[in-house]
C-alpha cells in the first residue's frame, strides 16, 4: 500500500560503502542462491550468521536499567506449544540497545495463574548479541486449549506478565473461536489507540496481516503524533535501509504502550507485507530503482530484523534474503489457518504498478502472487483439511475491487486484481477441494471492507464461494472518516462489496459451528490519544451458505 513520503526520505544511497561493494561482488544468480546473500549480510553487518556466538557471557546482575523496555509477546499457538518473545534493551533508541556485545542468560517461566503459584514450565534462554539480544522460546509440553501466563527475568529485572493460550487438540470439536485481524501501523501517522482497546477485548488470537512498521522517516515529534513532551532521536529521521535501521525502527514501534499491551494480552500470528522492507516491492524487484543485488541485501536485513522482533520460531529464521513465512495453524476441527506470504514470491506488478484496467499484462496466466510452491502448499492443504472453516490470513485485497464504473474501470495492480489468473487458480482449487466455508482475512488498504467472494466477479448472480474481511489500519492514513469520498462509487462499482468504512481500528471475527460473525471496530481519530471505540458494522455468514448478511 502506497503512503506518500517526501522524496528526500527515499534514500537507498544510505547504504554504507561496504554494503554497496558487497552487492557489486554478488551477481544476481549467486545472490538468489542465498549463500552469497547470507555471507554478504554477515560481512556488511559484522554479525555471525549462526546465532551461536563465541562472545563472552555478561552477568545479568550487571544490567543497571530495566531491559524489558520493548515488552513481551507470544505467538503461533499449537496444541502443546507456543512461542515466547522478548528483547533486552535498557536503552532502546541506541544501536546496541544499551548492552555490550556479550551473551546474556534470560530466565522464563509459564504458569496456570497470573500470580505464578502453579509454574508448569521454566527455563533459561540465551540472548545473543548478534540477534540484538532478542529471545525466542518455543515453550513445549503444554496442555491443549489452556490459558497460560508467562514472564521473563534478567538479573534483578522482571518483565511484565503476558497472557497466552494453546490451541485445542487437532481432533477436538471446538464450539467457538474469537480472533482479531490487524494491519498497517505507521507510527508517524497517529497513535495506536485501537491496540489499547484490543488488549481488553475477548479474543483468543490476533492475526497481524502486514505493515507492522513503515520504512519511512519519523521526525523528532513523531509525525502526526505531534509530541510536545519528548523528542525522538535524529537516527529515526531517514528511511530504514540497513539492518541497524530496521532494528531501531522496531525498537521505536515496540516502545509504544498500546502495542505492548496488545502483545501482552494475546498471542499474535504475524506475516509481513511490503513496508517492513520497502513500499510495493515484488519478489526480488525493488520499487526504487536500486540494483537487484543491493535490494536483496536490504531485503535480507529487513527480514532478519523482522524475525528478531517477532514471536517466530527457528524454521522462520531467514537465510540471506529468503524467509519461509507461510505456515499453517489449526484450531481443533473448527478452523484451519493458512497464513500466506503474498510479497516475497510474486511476479512484478503489471503496468508500472499504477491502477489500470485489466489487460494482457495483468492477465498473463504465468503471473503468480504466491509462487508455485506456496500455491501448491495452499491447495494441498485444503484437500487434506478436516476443518469446518478454512481461513486464509494474507496481505492484499483478494476480491475484485473496481475503482470506478464502466467497462474500462481501473483496478489495483498491487492486489490480486493485478494477478487474476493466480486468483482463478486459488478459487478453482478451493472448489476442487470442496471448501465450503472459505474466509480470507486481509489488510493493506487502510479501510474496512466486507466482500462476498464470487466465482465470477463479472456476474453478480454467480455462486458465492466465500467471504473476505478486510481489516482497516491501526494508524496508517491518519484520522479517517466513516464514508470516504469514493464510498458511494466503490459500492456501486462492486455489487459484492457489502461494507466500506474508512476509520481506523481492527476486525473481530467469531467463528462458530453454525455461523461466523465479523465486527468492524473503529475509532474516530488517531492523531490525538484516547479515542473511544465503537462497532461500525456487523455481518454474519452461515455454515454451508457463503455470503454476508447484516447481523
Amino acid at each position: 500500500m502506497t503512503i506518500a513520503a517526501p522524496s528526500s526520505h527515499r534514500a537507498p544511497s544510505r547504504h554504507t560503502p561496504g554494503f554497496r561493494a558487497a552487492a557489486r561482488r554478488l551477481d544476481r544468480r549467486r545472490f538468489l542462491g542465498v549463500s552469497g546473500a547470507a555471507l554478504a549480510l554477515a560481512f556488511t553487518a559484522d554479525l555471525p550468521g549462526t546465532g551461536v556466538a563465541a562472545a563472552a557471557e555478561l552477568d545479568a546482575a550487571r544490567i543497571g536499567a530495566d531491559p524489558f523496555t520493548l515488552g513481551i509477546a507470544s505467538g503461533d499457538p499449537g496444541p502443546d506449544s507456543v512461542l515466547l518473545w522478548t528483547r533486552l534493551a535498557p536503552a532502546p533508541y541506541q544501536p546496541d540497545g544499551g548492552l555490550p556485545a556479550q551473551r546474556i542468560g534470560v530466565d522464563w517461566e509459564m504458569a496456570r495463574d497470573e500470580g505464578f503459584a502453579t509454574v508448569v514450565r521454566r527455563g533459561t534462554a540465551i540472548a545473543h548479541p548478534e540477534f540484538r539480544h532478542t529471545v525466542h522460546v518455543e515453550a513445549g509440553g503444554l496442555e491443549p486449549g489452556r490459558v497460560y501466563h508467562y514472564r521473563f527475568r534478567a538479573g534483578g529485572w522482571l518483565s511484565e506478565t503476558g497472557r497466552t493460550r494453546t490451541a485445542p487438540a487437532e481432533s477436538s470439536l471446538v464450539a467457538s473461536l474469537n480472533i482479531a485481524a490487524v494491519a498497517c501501523q505507521a507510527y508517524q501517522d497517529g497513535y495506536f489507540t485501537a491496540y489499547r482497546h484490543l488488549a481488553g477485548d475477548d479474543v483468543d488470537v490476533v492475526f497481524h496481516l502486514g505493515d507492522y512498521l513503515y520504512e519511512y522517516a519519523v521526525d523528532a515529534t513523531g509525525g502526526a503524533r505531534a509530541y510536545t513532551d519528548r523528542r525522538l532521536p535524529a537516527l529515526f529521521a531517514h528511511e530504514a535501509v540497513s539492518l541497524e535501521d530496521y532494528r531501531l525502527r522496531y525498537a521505536l514501534y515496540k516502545t509504544d504502550p498500546d502495542l505492548r499491551a496488545a502483545h501482552a494480552a494475546h498471542p499474535f500470528v504475524v506475516a509481513f507485507d511490503d513496508h517492513e522492507t520497502e513500499n510495493d516491492y515484488a519478489g526480488d524487484i525493488p520499487g526504487n530503482g536500486a540494483s537487484p543485488a543491493e535490494f536483496l541485501l536490504r531485503r535480507a536485513a529487513a527480514y532478519r530484523a523482522y524475525w528478531e522482533h517477532q514471536p517466530l520460531s527457528a524454521p522462520q529464521l531467514p537465510v540471506g534474503p529468503d524467509m519461509r513465512l507461510y505456515r499453517r495453524l489449526r484450531w481443533g476441527r473448527l478452523a484451519q489457518f493458512d497464513v500466506l506470504d503474498t510479497r516475497q514470491y510474486r511476479s512484478d506488478q503489471a503496468y508500472g504498478d499504477v491502477p489500470h484496467a485489466p489487460g494482457p499484462q495483468s492477465e498473463d496466466p504465468a503471473r503468480t502472487m504466491t509462487g508455485a510452491a506456496q500455491e501448491r502448499w495452499l491447495l494441498d492443504g485444503w484437500r487434506d483439511s478436516a476443518a469446518l472453516w478454512n481461513v486464509v490470513p494474507q496481505q492484499v485485497c483478494f476480491s475484485r475491487r473496481r475503482l470506478g464504473t464502466g467497462p474500462a474501470a481501473k483496478v489495483s495492480m498491487d492486489a490480486w486484481d493485478g494477478y487474476p489468473a493466480a486468483r482463478r487458480r486459488v478459487l478453482d482449487g478451493a472448489k476442487a477441494a470442496g471448501v465450503a466455508n472459505l474466509m480470507v482475512l486481509t489488510g493493506d488498504v487502510h479501510v474496512g471492507y466486507a466482500f462476498d467472494i464470487k466465482d465470477d466477479f463479472d456476474d453478480p448472480a454467480s455462486r458465492t464461494l466465500g467471504t473476505e474481511i478486510v481489516a482497516t489500519s491501526i494508524a496508517s492514513g491518519g484520522d479517517g472518516v466513516a464514508r470516504p469520498g469514493n464510498w458511494a462509487a466503490h459500492l456501486a462499482a462492486n455489487p459484492h462489496l457489502r461494507f466500506y468504512d474508512g476509520r481506523r481500528g481492527y476486525a473481530r471475527v467469531a467463528l462458530g459451528q453454525r455461523l461466523a460473525r465479523a465486527d468492524f471496530r473503529a475509532v474516530p481519530y488517531v492523531t490525538t490519544p484516547g479515542a473511544p471505540i465503537a462497532t461500525a458494522g456487523s455481518f454474519v455468514t452461515e455454515v454451508g451458505d457463503p455470503g454476508l448478511k447484516p447481523a
